[in-house]
């Protein structure tokens, strides 16, 4: 029997599927981070990568020969020398008769995109944007975006805190909600718990707190995150462009953490920015996690074609939801 191996790789998490060729998934595993950029070092990198492949092949009672097609979606391939480095990589590991690397944008879009075309947007700990044209054209933002994750907004709510407590801008209920998650008694504990030479904790953990007050309607919250929206709309309108789909009525794939909160806010923020250029976008909240696209580039490289019927063997098969769980 053949088997297919899909990778998502991040800063924050490795994760790997083994299917068979009929779409079971038969094992999984999990690492930590294997992006080339955010990793102590590139061997660290590709040992995360190795970690989470063989935690998955173990799991499915398999050696790395029995591999038909291996696809890898990940954080740090941006430059031509990165996927040499990857696909070498891999290829010395044994991972598959035939591998793909790709950004780990693309596998995201192909998750959430029914065929596999249009742009995708996700942002979690970090953010990418990746788009795909009929036509075969691809990109992605990789080296031309800079910092659009939870990170980010994570220091742009710590900065807001700061600023309502010295009186230059207006009280926000960011401060008191800030106090409670964090568990500190005053906004200089807070800033202590994060910034001091042995921090406690990360600004990432503010992400959460920029997130429910801009939904409870906070204004200083919602002015932060619909720039950060907008921001992110700008990059998937490039996307489209770079591609040819800009004006188009192309799908927009949703995915991350951060753009699934429940109040949506930043979502409706980035998709009105996006209806601007292409009032016609057809946007869907990915079904799967990124892995699940890989784990389809996979599949597609050994001729199998993504239907209901694949579909159907796949889903019942997943991994439980702890398996992707970040912070």
């Amino acid at each position: 029997m053949s088997y297919i191996l899909g990778v998502d790789g991040g800063n924050t998490k490795t994760i790997a599927l083994v299917a068979q060729l009929d779409g079971r998934i038969i094992g999984a595993g999990r690492s930590g981070c294997s992006d080339l950029y955010g990793a102590t070092s590139v061997e660290e990198a590709i040992a995360a990568l190795e970690q989470a492949v063989q935690s998955a092949l173990r799991e499915a009672g398999l050696q790395s020969k029995s591999l038909t097609s291996a696809a890898f979606s990940l954080a740090g391939a941006d430059w031509p020398e990165d996927f040499d480095l990857l696909q070498k990589a891999v290829e010395q590991k044994g991972f598959g008769r035939t591998r793909l690397v790709v950004n780990d944008a693309l596998g995201a879009l192909r998750a959430g995109s029914p065929d596999g075309l249009g742009v995708s947007v996700a942002c979690g700990t970090g953010a990418a944007v990746g788009a795909r044209a009929p036509d075969g054209r691809f990109w992605h933002s990789s080296f031309w975006q800079f910092h659009h994750g939870s990170g980010h907004l994570g220091h742009k709510t710590l900065e807001a805190i700061c600023r309502a407590e010295l009186g230059i801008d207006p009280p926000t209920k960011l401060t008191a909600h800030a106090l409670e998650i964090l568990g500190q008694p005053n906004v200089e504990a807070v800033l202590h718990s994060i910034m001091a030479r042995k921090a406690q904790t990360s600004a990432k953990k503010l992400t959460r707190v920029l997130l429910d007050e801009a939904g409870h309607g906070d204004l200083t919250a919602k002015r932060i995150v619909q720039e950060h929206g907008a921001a992110l709309g700008d990059y998937a309108l490039a996307a489209a462009r770079q591609v040819g789909l800009e004006g188009a009525p192309f799908t927009l794939v949703l995915a991350g953490g951060v753009l699934c909160h429940p109040s949506q806010f930043l979502a409706d923020c980035l998709i009105e920015r996006v209806r601007t250029k292409s009032p016609e976008v057809r946007t869907i909240y990915s079904r799967f996690e990124p892995v699940v696209g890989a784990l389809f580039l996979a599949l597609e490289a050994a001729g199998q074609v993504i239907d209901e019927a694949l579909l159907s063997r796949l889903v019942p098969t997943l991994p439980p939801m702890s398996l992707f769980e970040t912070e």
